[in-house]
């Protein structure tokens, strides 16, 4: 099963800005999908609520990653 492209939203002016879905987000990080919803709820992986979807930037992906390599490597 293959993820479907991310979504993305860009304002006149502005960078692209990609938003994934929580499955996209557990393939990339190879997690289920309660896993990632800790993530959420705790803060630790940033998201914004589109009605009843939730959907995650590429940045805060990208910037819980680095997050994590930091700590890992202290």
């Amino acid at each position: 099963m293959t993820s479907p492209p991310p979504t993305i939203l860009q304002a006149e002016g502005a960078p692209a800005l990609e938003l994934l879905t929580v499955p996209q987000v557990m393939a990339r990080l190879q997690l289920g999908r309660s896993a990632v919803y800790v993530l959420l709820r705790t803060g630790q992986l940033a998201s914004i609520t589109l009605g009843r979807a939730r959907r995650i930037p590429t940045h805060a992906l990208t910037d819980f990653i680095h997050t994590r390599l930091e700590q890992d490597a202290a």
